[in-house]
C-alpha cells in the first residue's frame, strides 16, 4: 500500500488532536461507504486503504495511550466489514453513526 497522505505521515497528523483525527478517518469511511452504494468498488477500495491508513498514522501517533485499544478496535472492525466476513455485525449505519459523533465534537472544539 502507497501512502496517500505524505504531508500527514511526515508529522502533521501527530500534531492533530485526536477527536479531528478521528473525523478525518470517518470521512475516508463516509467515502468508502458512498462509493461502494455507488456500485464504485474500485474508488470504494481506495477511499478504505486512506481510512487505513489514517487508522495506522493514529495509532502510531497516539499520545494517549488510553486510546490505542480502541482504535485498534476501530481498524479490525472496519478491515472485517470491508474486506472480511463482518464477524462484528456492522453496518453502513453503525459506521456513520460512530464517526459523526467525532465529526460533531471536532467541530465544536473550532
Amino acid at each position: 500500500m502507497t501512502v496517500q497522505h505524505k504531508e500527514l505521515a511526515e508529522g502533521r497528523w501527530a500534531k492533530m488532536p485526536f477527536l479531528e483525527q478521528m473525523a478525518n478517518i470517518g470521512s475516508e469511511v463516509e467515502r468508502a461507504l458512498n462509493w461502494r452504494i455507488k456500485n464504485n468498488p474500485a474508488y470504494s477500495r481506495q477511499a478504505f486503504e486512506r481510512a487505513l491508513e489514517l487508522t495506522d498514522l493514529t495509532l502510531k501517533s497516539s499520545r494517549n495511550k488510553s486510546r490505542l485499544k480502541e482504535v485498534s478496535r476501530v481498524r479490525e472492525a472496519l478491515v472485517d466489514y470491508f474486506t472480511g466476513d463482518n464477524i462484528f455485525l456492522s453496518s453502513d449505519l453503525l459506521w456513520k453513526k460512530y464517526f459523526l459523533s467525532f465529526a460533531y465534537a471536532a467541530r465544536r472544539k473550532t
